[in-house]
């Protein structure tokens, strides 16, 4: 059945709707870099080296929690601190930030890589070094790869989750019956875990990938039972061996420190510290053109809801 096609005329949008899409209490526009976050970035890459936790945790929860807040300006002053006083230069530093930023899409959605990452071309473009990044795409699905991508990601689900991987599908499933299919389909396989073939793109494994967890999870504030589940995958990660398999000796040593109570509590404290530094925004509530009454407790009638809510 063919499509009737009303008009061929662009759409247009009243200037009255127009306003209210760009209205300044909708925050529509992304967070600027606030002055002094060079600051911020740089004392955590410190402490992370003084703690022995390695560079690596530090780049990777530094970068999530920027993209979280949806501040694509601190993006190349982020990619300025790593490249300057890490082992990291600028291809291997923007590679790294780019592949968290897109990692990221699995907690925060696509919008805000879309925001950071063009953010972060923009300046690479300007410096001349963006054409030096890998072009060629490396997880595209095909009807030859679909179902290795499938098992990678059944592997990476049963690895975070274990021993509980299989009763929380059925939980998540209970939900909705399609809940744990996409989760593991769109996310686990094709974007959470990695290709073995990578060309010049960065890698970020299994285990800084349980950080990129934890730093987004708790940059957005509400979901308090995922960052533990998070929290969870980074020590079982390690638990594993996935630290040894995918790292150098010196950053493995490091990630294992990191996955510890002590480790863990500095991670969290580092990505609350960029948080309160550009505001969390994630789901800040807004005041809108319509203002909604408060009902009175004492009226509220809950007979009308039901028994177990």
């Amino acid at each position: 059945m063919s499509r009737r096609i009303l008009s061929d005329a662009p759409a247009k949008l009243g200037e009255s709707l127009k306003s209210l899409i760009s209205a300044p209490f909708a925050r529509p526009n992304p967070i600027a870099a606030p002055v002094g976050i060079i600051d911020v970035y740089s004392k955590i890459i410190r402490e992370s080296r003084a703690r022995k936790y390695g560079e690596l945790p530090a780049i990777a929860l530094s970068a999530a929690t920027t993209f979280t807040l949806n501040s694509p300006t601190a993006l190349p002053i982020l990619h300025h601190v790593v490249k300057e006083q890490t082992y990291l230069k600028t291809p291997e530093a923007a590679e790294l930030i780019r592949e968290v930023g897109l990692k990221c899409i699995s907690f925060n959605g696509i919008p805000r890589t879309i925001n950071c990452l063009h953010g972060l071309r923009e300046y690479g473009e300007r410096e001349g070094w963006w054409q030096t990044l890998e072009k060629k795409p490396t997880r595209g699905l095909t009807p030859e790869n679909v179902e290795s991508v499938n098992e990678r990601g059944r592997a990476l689900w049963q690895s975070v989750y274990t021993p509980l991987d299989e009763k929380l599908y059925t939980i998540l499933g209970k939900s909705h019956p399609d809940l744990p299919v996409y989760i593991n389909g769109a996310h686990y396989g094709p974007l959470l875990s990695d290709p073995a073939e990578r060309g010049k793109l960065a890698t970020v494994g299994r285990c800084l990938t349980s950080v990129v967890a934890v730093a987004c999870l708790r940059a957005q504030g509400g979901v308090g039972p995922q960052v533990l589940s998070h929290v969870y995958g980074l020590l079982k990660a390690v638990q594993q061996g996935a630290h040894q398999d995918e790292l150098e000796e010196v950053d493995a040593k490091g990630v294992e420190r990191l996955a510890t109570d002590e480790g863990c509590e500095w991670l969290l404290d580092s990505v609350d510290m960029i948080s309160q530094f550009m505001g969390r925004n994630f789901a800040h509530p807004i005041e809108g053109r319509i203002v909604i009454q408060q009902e009175d407790p004492d009226d509220f009638d809950s007979q009308h809801l039901p028994s177990k809510l």
